[in-house]
């Protein structure tokens, strides 16, 4: 399909140019700017182009034009199809045919490979995401940046971008510091082990005892300040309790990573690239870019952005997250010369990223005009809360195991997986199914909130509808294998793929690789969604009201086989883009 329209405007493009010089007209017009519209109503055509935007040209009305248009088209007879004129409007139905028969032997050649392209060849792109804390386990709101981060990688790399993933690790700082301060005064050298916790549930723990001694006991806040200074000043005892903990906090989180798929190529830890940032900073002092106050605090002036002023370093010269990614970027940068590096962070950090862009700019690196950040919105529950073990946020490994429980009841019963397909292992993958694409559906600049029983529905936008609608299909071709003796000289015939909705599903699975592309373009993984969610009803519409497998007509049974298995390609090669497991059977 994206064939035929490049060939349809270009011939449209080569009328009009032939249309000026007959009238000795004065102007440029290229191919870009040719108009293709998709009609509202399928009988008028597959695409139709307005002769609106060049009645100024040719100074006649965009019917008159039209017409010529038409009659030049009708007289060559040099493309397949059908063309009409409405009005100023020039409607084309394209050879269907010829189309259907490339399309579906397109994926079913290019199998997982369909939908990809090189849009993006040669560009390497970074992308950042997750970065947790070490004091606490992940929570909804790493899960929804997990989920787009994960998406935007494959769907770059879908479109021939070198992508590196990495993850930065919150491993240092005043939060750590309080976590340990409550281990070190609490803990009794207990661990995970011991008391039989996930390990960063354990370190979590601690962070909610000290906030709960902060309001107890004066001078906490204070203590835990001096134990930062103590880490910097790299005290044995106190490295050894925060590398203590700090391995027992990644442990525990990548355990969820790895139940949610998510995967970096490289870990960056602020602990290993604060000190850089540091001296950058120290540097910008000694050049005059940035300067102290009376206290030794060192600022920068940000009035050339509109802003006000921003604290770099503290006057104890400790440092802040701002320092420490001015560092971090810099060192990406030296490991890995990115053309583009995204940053997945939440929107209430946009003021954070303006600074840091602005500061990495007036250090006098280039490359920090290619830094993005892609903001996404937040997200919460229908009662705004859900169990959280600090009674602020909700915790992941909760959300994750109440999503299983609550599939591993729809399946018992509603007895929608097979014995043979695993009760457990189904329950795992509809419920990553239903948190990633449900996290994935909206906009990531948006705000949402996140309905765990809605994403558990088989029926709608979700997860679990379109896992449902990929085992269905595959359960069919399973029956097809078994009953192809019986269904012997039956042959693909693509002129016998007649009905309107048979059509549509062909235009949208020869579509699917400009969507893709318009996703990574945008770093908008809901356009998949969206994509899939409109495949998927036009398809249950089409498998409901059309037999396919109990068809008396040989060469029809292996016709729509055809074409379910092309939608069925299509679909699990989305599932990949969006970090959505594919079941076989439900």
């Amino acid at each position: 399909m994206k064939d035929q329209k490049k060939i349809w405007k270009n011939y449209i493009h080569e009328i009009l140019l032939g249309k000026a010089d007959e009238g000795d007209y004065d102007f440029t017009l290229s191919t870009e700017q040719i108009v293709l519209e998709l009609p509202s109503n399928p009988d008028f055509g597959d695409f139709a182009f307005p002769m609106f935007p060049y009645a100024k040209i040719f100074r006649q009305s965009p019917g008159d034009i039209a017409g010529y248009v038409h009659e030049k088209i009708v007289g060559e007879h040099r493309l397949p199809g059908e063309v009409s004129r409405a009005g100023g409007y020039l409607n084309v139905k394209i050879d269907r045919v010829s189309i259907v028969s490339a399309v579906i032997a397109e994926v079913l050649s290019r199998r997982g490979d369909y939908g990809s392209s090189e849009s993006l060849s040669g560009r390497k792109i970074m992308v950042e995401f997750s970065c947790p804390n070490t004091n606490k386990p992940l929570h909804l709101g790493h899960l929804r940046n997990d989920a787009i981060g994960e998406s935007i990688s494959r769907i770059l790399g879908a479109c021939g971008a070198e992508v590196m993933k990495v993850n930065l690790i919150n491993d240092r700082g005043i939060h750590i510091c309080k976590s340990m301060l409550a281990y070190d005064k609490f803990g009794g050298g207990a661990t995970p082990e011991s008391e039989q916790i996930k390990s960063d549930h354990f370190v979590g723990n601690y962070y909610v005892r000290f906030n709960a001694l902060a309001k107890e006991e004066e001078g906490a806040e204070e203590a835990a300040q001096a134990l930062l200074r103590k880490w910097e000043d790299k005290d044995p005892h106190t490295l050894d309790l925060w590398n203590r903990m700090n391995t027992w906090a990644i442990q525990g989180i990548e355990e969820t990573y790895a139940r949610t798929g998510i995967s970096f190529d490289r870990i960056y830890r602020e602990s290993e690239t604060y000190e850089k940032g540091r001296e950058e900073v120290f540097k910008g002092v000694e050049k005059g870019t940035f300067y102290r106050d009376e206290e030794g605090t060192v600022w920068v002036d940000l009035s050339e952005i509109d802003l006000d002023k921003k604290v770099l370093l503290r006057k104890d010269g400790t440092s802040l997250y701002l320092t420490q990614d001015i560092g971090t970027a810099i060192a990406r940068r030296k490991d890995w010369d990115f053309d583009r590096l995204i940053y997945v962070v939440g929107s209430e950090q946009k003021y954070h990223f303006t600074v840091l862009f602005h500061v990495l700019t007036k250090l006098g690196f280039p490359w920090a005009k290619h830094l993005f950040h892609l903001s996404y919105g937040m997200v919460n529950l229908p009662e705004g809360k859900m169990k959280s073990r600090e009674g602020t946020v909700v915790d992941a490994d909760d959300l994750l195991d109440e999503l299983h429980t609550m599939a591993e009841k729809e399946i018992l019963e509603k007895e929608r997986v097979r014995e043979d397909a695993g009760i457990l292992e189904a329950a795992e993958a509809i419920a990553i199914g239903a948190l990633n694409y449900f996290l994935l559906r909206v906009t990531p600049g948006k705000d949402m909130v996140f309905d765990p029983k809605e994403s558990l529905s088989f029926t709608g936008d979700t997860g679990p509808y379109l896992q449902y609608m990929g085992a269905r299909i595959s359960s069919m071709l399973r029956k097809f294998e078994e009953r192809r003796k019986k269904l012997e000289g039956g042959a693909f015939r693509p002129e016998l793929l007649t009905i309107q909705e048979e059509w549509e599903l062909v235009k949208m699975i020869a579509s699917f690789e400009d969507e893709v592309r318009q996703a990574a373009e945008e770093l908008n993984p809901s356009r998949i969604t969206s994509y899939l969610y409109s495949l998927a009803k036009i398809y249950s519409r089409y498998y409901h009201d059309n037999p396919i497998l109990h068809n008396k007509d040989n060469d029809l049974v292996h016709t729509r086989i055809a074409l379910s298995r092309a939608l069925l390609q299509v679909l699990n090669n989305a599932f990949t883009y969006l970090a959505i497991p594919f079941l076989e059977a439900m």
